[in-house]
């Protein structure tokens, strides 16, 4: 299921789908710049695996939403240029078999697989995916 690349395409990780649709500071302007851009003339693509994560996340307290979670998905689903990549039974089975060495988390491997799957860029804050990316395997852009 590999798509060509494409640089209207970028996907975001979990923390950085949140921070786009919370407003935060945490995005550096020129990255922000980078994703609007990209927004206006592609989209933004948000793994499935992320809406089980923001479930977790809010349901253990580490994140507290401003909304009902499920509402806050449906509105997060629904903003301009997002684009939710499905959990492919390719993906799942790609997530397993990550080439080089990765950790074991599922969240975490399954967006992984998903960006290699679409062959685009994984905007991230994750230090792990970073260092992964820098064996070749996966175009990440630091946050």
């Amino acid at each position: 299921m590999p798509i060509l690349e494409d640089q209207s395409r970028l996907l975001l990780d979990t923390h950085i789908w949140i921070w786009l649709m919370e407003g935060t500071t945490d995005l550096k302007p020129a990255l922000r710049c980078q994703i609007d851009a990209c927004a206006k003339q592609g989209e933004l693509l948000v793994s499935a695996i992320s809406i089980w994560e923001i479930g977790m996340l809010e349901t253990k307290g580490r994140i507290t939403l401003e909304q009902d979670c499920i509402d806050w998905v449906r509105d997060a689903l629904a903003a301009p240029s997002i684009k939710l990549a499905p959990l492919e039974p390719a993906i799942a089975i790609a997530s397993s078999r990550l080439p080089g060495d990765f950790h074991g988390d599922p969240a975490d491997r399954i967006i992984i697989a998903t960006a290699r799957a679409y062959v685009c860029p994984l905007i991230t804050a994750d230090q792990a995916i970073i260092q992964y990316a820098k064996s070749g395997h996966i175009k990440a852009i630091p946050a």
